[in-house]
């Protein structure tokens, strides 16, 4: 999870800034005071706490800088050991490292099935449609289509002798010959 975290970090666009960021975490208040010391030492810099609880709803909000000062909190909190870890944590290190951002979002918005489906019967739909009126105005099948006109057509190759080795014309034949319905 490490590796992801590290990766995902590195492949974050950094910018730089002056605000610094920490992440305020139930089992590691340490955080707190290390954010609130370094906030007096410029005073163009603001510091501002992440609850960990609420790094899911916060993620798309944030920007890139913040992101991966995210990646890099978490990847020290994960250098303890997992048992020590708070729930809220352990949630944040799985939602930064396998949450469904970045490459991992969602290519569909919910609805979308639907408007799928509707599209899709709509042209079943138009092409039943172009099929039945294609039907209606073409021309009668040919007149070498009925049986009546396949039935003469095995009479003549038997007459003629057509493929007397493995056709019609030979001895044992069963086929049909020339009907097709």
């Amino acid at each position: 999870m490490q590796a992801a975290l590290r990766l995902a970090r590195y492949s974050a666009p950094l910018r730089s800034a002056p605000s610094v960021r920490c992440l305020a975490t139930t089992a590691n208040p340490s955080h707190v005071a290390s954010a609130s010391s370094a906030s007096p030492s410029s005073s163009s810099s603001k510091a501002s706490i992440i609850p960990l609880s609420n790094v899911e709803a916060q993620w798309e909000k944030m920007s890139a800088e913040e992101k991966s000062t995210v990646h890099e909190q978490l990847e020290e909190i994960m250098k303890k050991d997992w048992k020590q870890l708070s729930l809220d944590e352990k949630k944040a290190a799985y939602y930064v490292a396998f949450g469904p951002h970045g490459p991992r979002a969602p290519v569909s918005k919910p609805g979308d099935g639907f408007k799928i489906f509707a599209g899709t019967a709509a042209l079943v739909g138009v092409a039943g449609i172009m099929y039945y009126v294609i039907r209606i105005f073409s021309p009668a099948p040919p007149r070498t289509i009925n049986k009546e006109w396949q039935e003469a057509s095995n009479q003549r190759a038997l007459e003629q002798k057509m493929n007397p080795i493995t056709g019609i014309a030979s001895e044992g034949y069963t086929g049909k010959g020339f009907v097709q319905k």
